[in-house]
């Protein structure tokens, strides 16, 4: 019996500095600050065993034929390169920000497909992933699976090829990302958004006749009244 007291004893204390580490915020919550090594492993194994419990009755399709790599290809390179990057891409200001970092998916690939699948589908909290599963259904899901399965195998050639080849970003709707073919940052090309953007084309097609050569507009008077003080 004291040795149940002695436990229950000590498991109060535990939890007592546990929650007293918490509410004085031991824990950093900044993503450019590691965990310690042994909040980061309670994390990684509370993660994976979740994940693998919930992927027991996950069946695993057939997977690789032609049609679902260029979809699989069309909707990586719209929505994971950012974060997971692709052949010959270099690290983006995303990926070196988030905090775990993301795998480096044209390396690792998906050497697990029913876990892949499911962290497509449901995302993981608090780590950047979404949850791609609200607003592509389950096939759609399983051809970016298969061509993870391919992509470690793929030269930048080849995967620039696919994507090409692919429907771009194609998911049976819900999309709101335009599509783009996944090549921003690759190796010797960096795209820098400080600067400012490219300006579009101009295209007067379909647009009421107007003069280019006339003066801009004046712009509108400035009223400061009732401001406070401040620099122009």
């Amino acid at each position: 019996m004291s040795f149940i007291k002695t436990g229950l004893i000590l498991t109060g204390f535990v939890a007592a500095a546990v929650a007293g580490a918490l509410y004085f915020g031991a824990v950093h919550p900044g993503a450019d600050q590691p965990h310690s090594t042994v909040v980061f492993k309670l994390i990684e194994t509370a993660r994976d065993r979740a994940i693998a419990v919930r992927t027991r009755d996950v069946s695993v399709p057939p997977l690789g034929d032609e049609a679902q790599l260029k979809s699989g290809a069309g909707n990586y390179a719209a929505m994971c390169t950012g974060c997971h990057l692709a052949p010959g891409m270099t690290a983006t200001e995303l990926s070196q920000g988030l905090y775990p970092a993301p795998p480096v998916l044209a390396d690792l690939g998906a050497p697990d497909p029913a876990r892949a699948f499911w962290v497509i589908k449901h995302g993981i909290k608090a780590s950047g992933m979404p949850a791609w599963g609200k607003s592509m259904p389950d096939e759609y899901i399983w051809n970016m699976v298969a061509f993870l399965q391919q992509m470690p195998q793929m030269s930048p050639g080849q995967y620039q090829a696919l994507v090409a080849s692919s429907g771009g970003h194609d998911h049976g709707g819900g999309e709101s990302m335009p599509h783009h073919d996944g090549m921003s940052g690759m190796a010797g090309e960096q795209m820098d958004h400080h600067d400012g953007a490219d300006v579009a084309p101009h295209d007067d097609a379909g647009s009421a006749p107007h003069d280019h050569d006339a003066p801009d507009p004046e712009p509108a008077a400035h009223d400061d009244s009732g401001s406070p003080p401040h620099e122009h």
